[in-house]
């Protein structure tokens, strides 16, 4: 594998920041971007204090910016990793549709924006070859468990966009893969859990505040609700800069089967 030059959003926490690290550490060039301004200075400061400065470079890229989009398409790089992303949980059927509209344009359109200038600039110049997109999808980009319809609908949509691209993109050298993780304990799940209580009201909703707590809250106490996300990491840390690989990468392997398992189930769903 030769040194890689790597954009990634969402990499100011969570699995964004650990991969950061941990290829940097393996000799690969980082541009790891943020979100807002404060996560800048303090991962720029972490970087520094691990001896990283020379291969990590922190930028903001906040999305719902034009001018962020502008300027990230015209850095240098080998592969873009849209990683950044937000979850709306709570029943499909009385979630706000605003919402569901708010978090299709962070975990879509947006994303969606910044490839679409990425690669067409990437075979404008013709410095295609070589390069790579990934997606930070999810174990729910491939089933829809209950009261996480939004989220997860959004991570299907990935899935397309990310399967179409990979089809269309492969005559010019551009590789395209998804990385779907399961439950890891990186506290984004359990703060996206949160989100529906900003709306939710018990005189008006019929889905209760605390059976909807208590749904959340059982599953974070299981262990396939709390894994180790250093597995996550490193399995990331080895799929990013491949040259090779598989176009979907489920981890951890239990999870995977657990999926195929649903998707062959569902032929026999019955209502």
């Amino acid at each position: 594998m030769t040194n890689k030059t790597i954009l990634i959003t969402g990499a100011g926490s969570g699995f964004g920041k650990g991969a950061a690290i941990g290829m940097a550490q393996t000799g690969h060039d980082i541009i790891a971007t943020c979100e807002v301004s404060p996560m800048v200075t303090m991962l720029r400061e972490e970087v520094q204090a691990l001896g990283l400065a020379d291969r990590i470079r922190v930028e903001r890229l906040d999305l719902h910016d034009p001018y962020d989009i502008k300027q990230a398409q015209t850095w240098d790089f080998d592969i873009l990793w849209n990683n950044a992303g937000r979850g709306e949980p709570g029943p499909v059927w009385e979630i706000p549709v605003d919402i569901v509209r708010r978090n299709y344009e962070n975990n879509v359109f947006l994303p969606l924006e910044l490839t679409q200038g990425v690669v067409q600039r990437w075979i404008r110049e013709g410095v295609n070859e070589g390069k790579k997109v990934v997606f930070t999808s999810s174990m729910g980009g491939l089933f829809t468990p209950a009261n996480w319809g939004t989220y997860v609908s959004t991570k299907h949509a990935i899935e397309a966009f990310a399967e179409a691209m990979q089809q269309e993109l492969s005559g010019y050298g551009i590789r395209v893969q998804t990385i779907n993780p399961g439950a890891y304990y990186t506290g984004y799940n359990e703060t996206m859990a949160d989100n529906p209580f900003r709306w939710m009201d018990d005189a008006k909703n019929f889905t209760k505040r605390a059976d909807l707590r208590k749904g959340f809250d059982d599953f974070f106490a299981t262990p396939e609700g709390r894994m180790d996300a250093q597995e996550q990491i490193d399995a990331m840390i080895a799929i990013v800069p491949a040259d090779t690989g598989k176009f979907r990468n489920v981890s951890p392997k239990a999870i995977e089967d657990m999926l195929k398992a649903h998707q062959i189930a569902a032929w026999e769903n019955q209502i």
